[in-house]
């Protein structure tokens, strides 16, 4: 299996492990009610489990993100000149009108 493929089930699988933590989390806490309206409604499981599938795409997406930002590059540049570059500058006139008056 290619690394970016693991990559992604493993960081998939870390982020709906954090959706079930944060779910949890919510119900034990009685956050805005919850626990309550879950288990009053007979159809309270469905908004317990999109509350847990929502927020793992979301935690899931994140993780991933910050996996694929987190991959170290190699600093150097790749290809071209490895020497620098030295420039020869050398003075140009500039021809002025003598006659005009400078501004303030």
């Amino acid at each position: 299996m290619p690394k970016l493929i693991s990559l992604y089930i493993r960081n998939v699988m870390f982020g709906f492990a954090l959706s079930g933590i944060f779910v949890g989390a919510l119900m034990y806490f009685n956050i805005a009610n919850l626990w309550h309206l879950v288990n009053s409604s007979s159809m309270g499981w469905v908004a317990a489990l999109m509350l847990f599938m929502f927020n793992g795409i979301v935690f899931a997406g994140v993780q991933f993100g910050i996996a694929i930002m987190r991959i170290d590059e190699d600093d150097e540049p790749k290809g071209g000149m490895r020497q620098p570059l030295v420039a020869d500058y050398q003075p140009i006139a500039i021809p002025v009108d003598e006659g005009r008056k400078p501004r303030r």
